[in-house]
């Protein structure tokens, strides 16, 4: 897919670009200072443009109100962020839940804060088919020899939790096809380049507009919500943690989640987190709030260890 492969392009060029001007960094120095800067990975289950640009404010904000220097990077995929946190590339990651559990397991590290999305702490997974296809919501064994496009193996709600519940319904997909972001998944199903696929899904708000992935395609395909139609949702799932390093020092710790806090609470930062992840605000969370997560991909029969391979 063209679209795809641009995107792809971007986003290889800026993930270069942020690892080369972090890779710099000594260890030997004290964190946040100039020769080493406090490194912030975000998730890239959005467009690479879209964050560096929302990003820009945000870094300048944070340098101003902590003192420390920043720099921040965009890898290709859910993987990469989960690793930079065994080299010591990342200090501070925005995260999917999954990703979350293969970092804190496997490096150690930790979330201090939650992301809350529409007022809430939890989303959901969506099995999504094109219209043409007229299968009835529920019914997921209708997609058995239909062609599948996920969004990233490490992914909780595009892959992990749609996978448990096609198993659970015995169906035996012709093909799949990692898209590596939501909006791809939704632009793959609406032209037809795949039968179905999964995504993140949020409630409509109050007045009825759309929240789930396909809102991220509605300027591109306006008619996307009568085109990609709904078939399933998962269990819930808690929302996106901030994510620290085992061995950051707690003060610096702190001095980020405060300035966080000050930031999604000003104008300027609650239209850059919006464009970001729809973020709204933080909760502060203990790493013993997403057990109940460990729970549930366990049960999914998923061994968080072969995402990583």
């Amino acid at each position: 897919m063209n679209t795809h492969n641009s995107m792809k392009a971007k986003v290889c060029i800026l993930t270069l670009f942020a690892l080369a001007a972090c890779g710099g960094s000594s260890d030997n120095k004290p964190p946040g200072s100039p020769e080493n800067p406090i490194k912030i990975y975000f998730t890239p289950s959005v467009d690479a443009s879209t964050i560096s640009e929302s990003s820009q404010d945000f870094v300048e904000f944070m340098k101003n109100e902590t003192g420390y220097e920043y720099k921040t990077a965009i890898p290709t995929n859910y993987i990469t962020v989960v690793e930079a946190f065994g080299s010591n590339r990342a200090d501070v990651g925005i995260m999917n839940s999954t990703g979350y559990l293969l970092a804190n397991r496997k490096y150690g590290a930790k979330a201090k804060l939650k992301i809350v999305r529409h007022g809430s702490e939890y989303y959901y997974g969506q099995i999504v088919a094109h219209a043409d296809l007229k299968i009835d919501s529920g019914n997921v064994k209708a997609l058995n020899g239909k062609t599948f496009a996920f969004t990233d193996a490490a992914s909780t709600s595009g892959y992990i939790f749609p996978k448990k519940i096609l198993s659970d319904n015995n169906v035996q997909l012709k093909n799949t096809v990692f898209a590596m972001k939501h909006d791809n998944v939704i632009t793959m199903v609406y032209q037809k380049q795949a039968d179905a696929g999964a995504t993140y899904y949020s409630p409509p708000s109050p007045s009825g507009e759309i929240r789930d992935a396909r809102a991220r395609v509605m300027t591109q395909y306006p008619d996307v919500a009568q085109k990609v139609k709904i078939i399933a949702l998962t269990d819930a799932i808690p929302n996106d943690p901030v994510v620290f390093r085992k061995d950051l020092p707690e003060d610096i710790q702190t001095k980020i989640i405060e300035a966080l806090k000050k930031y999604i609470a000003t104008p300027k930062g609650k239209e850059s987190f919006s464009k970001l992840y729809s973020i709204e605000d933080f909760k502060e969370v203990s790493d013993e709030d997403y057990n109940s997560l460990r729970e549930a991909v366990k049960s999914s029969g998923t061994e968080l260890e072969a995402i990583l391979e």
